[in-house]
C-alpha cells in the first residue's frame, strides 16, 4: 500500500481526525474535487476519486480472487516465483517481531506472498490482505501496492490516506517490478506495517530490494533460465490523444518507444487487423478511398519499414510477420473476459481520432461502441459514470438516462444526470 501516508500493517498512532473528517465529507458527496485537492497530495486525491468512481466500497476491505489451487498455479507459473528467497533474505527475514508485513502482488493487484511478522500477519485477515485477494485499486480503493500499480510508480500511502476505512490504521510503501527485457510491469512489492513504514528510510529500502529483484530477473534470463518471462513482442500503442508509439525492447533489455507518423499508425493498425495480408490496391482503398496511389502507398511501406525493421513487414501481400500486441486488442480481451472495469482502465481514448482513413475510422466506432454497449448492459452505476466522464461519454444520453434511472431518488449522481440531460435537451432545441 504506499508512501507518505501507507497501507498495510497497524500505525497505532490512529488517523488524522482532520483527514478523517476529509474522508467522511468525500465519500459522503458533501466536498467537491478542488476541496478535496486542497486537502489531500494530489496523488492520493486523484486515488480517491478513482476508487469513488468505480464504486469502491470504503467499509470493506480487499475482495478475494483466485483461492487454492488456483492459487497455487498462479504462483508457480509467475514471473517473480524465482526471486522470493531473495526478497525473503533482503525483507522477510528480519520482520519477524518487528510488526511489518512483506507483500509481493502480480501486476493485476492479486496478493501472491504475504510473509513476516506472524502478529500482523492474523491483524491483517481483518482486512482481507491475504494471499489470493485483489489489492488492485479499482478493488481495494487508494492502498500503496494497487496504487503504485495503478500509476506504474513507487508510492507511500499513510493511514488516513486510504480510501477505505478498515485500512486507515495501518502504512506502507510500494514499488513496481518490471521485467528487465520488456519493461513490462510484473508486480510489485510492498512493505505493510506501522507509521515506520511510511518513512523515507522504508522507501530506500523496498526500492534497493526492487532493483535486487529485477536484476536477478535479468541474470536469469542472460543465463538461459527456463523461468518464462513477459513476452518481447513489439507493442503498437494508438488509443487516446498521445501521439502513436511503436514499442520494442532492444539487445539491452531497455524499452525503446519510437513516435509514429499518423499515416504508419493507419498502416499498423489495418495490418494488425487483418493478419491475411493485404494487397497494395487494397491498402490504398482502406488508407484513403479516394485520392490515395499504390505508388504513394509503396513509398508509405518503404519509410515504415525503416521506422519497425524490415523484417517486421513482408509484401505480396504486405502483413506483418511478427506477433505484435496492441493497446487496442488490450481492451477487447477485458471485454471478453467480462470485466468492463479492466476495460475501461485500458481504454485512454478512441483510436487515432486524427486518422482520415476511413477503414481505421470504422473500427475507431466499432471499438468505440462496444465498449459503450458493455457499459450500458453492466448496469454498474460506479462504472456508468467512469463512462459518462469521459470524453466519448460526456454527451450519451442514454447513458445519462441510465444513471438518473439507476440511481437513489434525491442523490448527488441522479441530480447530475438530470441536470445533463436538460443540458443535452436545450442543445437540440
Amino acid at each position: 500500500m504506499g508512501r507518505s501516508r501507507s497501507s498495510g500493517g497497524g500505525s497505532r498512532s490512529g488517523p488524522s481526525a482532520a483527514l478523517r473528517t476529509v474522508h467522511e465529507l468525500f465519500v459522503a458527496g458533501e466536498v467537491d474535487a478542488s476541496y478535496l485537492e486542497s486537502s489531500l497530495r494530489p496523488v492520493v486525491a486523484k486515488s480517491w476519486q478513482r476508487s469513488l468512481a468505480k464504486g469502491v466500497d470504503p467499509d470493506s476491505g480487499a475482495q478475494p480472487s483466485p483461492v487454492g489451487e488456483q492459487l497455487a498455479r498462479f504462483r508457480d507459473t509467475h514471473p517473480l516465483a524465482p526471486t522470493l528467497p531473495l526478497i525473503r533474505r533482503l525483507l522477510v527475514d528480519d520482520a519477524a517481531g518487528s510488526g511489518v508485513l512483506v507483500a509481493v502482488s502480480a501486476a493485476d493487484g492479486t496478493l501472491l506472498w504475504v510473509e513476516g511478522d506472524p502478529s500482523a500477519r492474523r491483524r491483517a485477515e481483518g482486512m482481507n490482505f491475504v494471499p489470493g485477494a485483489d489489492w488492485s485499486e479499482r478493488s481495494a480503493g487508494t492502498n500503496a501496492p494497487g496504487t503504485a500499480l495503478a500509476l506504474n510508480a513507487e508510492l507511500q500511502i499513510h493511514g488516513t490516506e486510504h480510501f477505505s476505512r478498515v485500512v486507515q490504521p495501518w502504512s506502507c510503501t510500494a514499488v513496481p517490478l518490471h521485467d528487465p527485457s520488456t519493461g513490462a510491469l510484473l508486480g510489485a512489492l510492498d512493505l505493510t506495517g506501522g507509521p515506520e513504514v511510511g518513512t523515507p528510510q522504508a522507501l530506500a529500502l523496498v526500492r534497493a530490494t526492487a532493483v535486487a529483484v529485477e536484476s536477478q530477473l535479468a541474470l536469469l534470463h542472460l543465463t538461459g533460465s527456463t523461468v518464462e518471462l513477459a513476452p518481447r513482442r513489439p507493442r503498437l500503442a494508438v488509443l487516446g490523444s498521445e501521439r502513436p508509439r511503436w514499442l520494442v525492447t532492444d539487445e539491452y533489455g531497455h524499452l525503446r518507444a519510437t513516435p509514429l507518423t499518423g499515416r504508419h499508425a493507419d498502416i499498423l493498425v489495418l495490418l494488425s487487423r487483418h493478419p491475411e495480408g493485404l494487397s497494395a490496391d487494397h491498402l490504398a482503398m482502406l488508407l484513403d478511398d479516394k485520392d490515395l496511389d499504390v505508388v504513394t502507398v509503396r513509398a508509405e511501406m518503404s519509410r515504415l519499414r525503416k521506422v519497425v525493421g524490415a523484417d517486421v513487414i513482408a509484401s505480396r501481400p504486405y502483413r506483418l510477420l511478427v506477433a505484435i500486441t496492441t493497446d487496442i486488442a488490450d481492451v477487447y480481451d477485458a471485454l471478453e473476459a467480462g470485466d468492463v472495469t479492466a476495460a475501461l482502465d485500458r481504454y485512454p481514448g478512441p483510436l487515432l481520432p486524427q486518422s482520415m482513413s476511413p477503414a481505421v475510422a470504422r473500427l475507431r466506432t466499432e471499438l468505440t461502441m462496444t465498449l459503450r454497449s458493455a457499459v450500458l448492459a453492466a448496469g454498474n452505476p460506479a462504472v456508468l459514470r467512469r463512462w459518462l466522464d469521459s470524453p466519448d461519454g460526456r454527451d450519451d444520453r442514454d447513458g445519462w438516462r441510465a444513471l438518473r434511472d439507476g440511481t437513489l431518488p434525491g442523490s448527488v449522481a441522479q441530480a447530475q444526470a438530470r441536470g445533463r440531460l436538460a443540458g443535452l435537451d436545450l442543445d437540440l432545441a
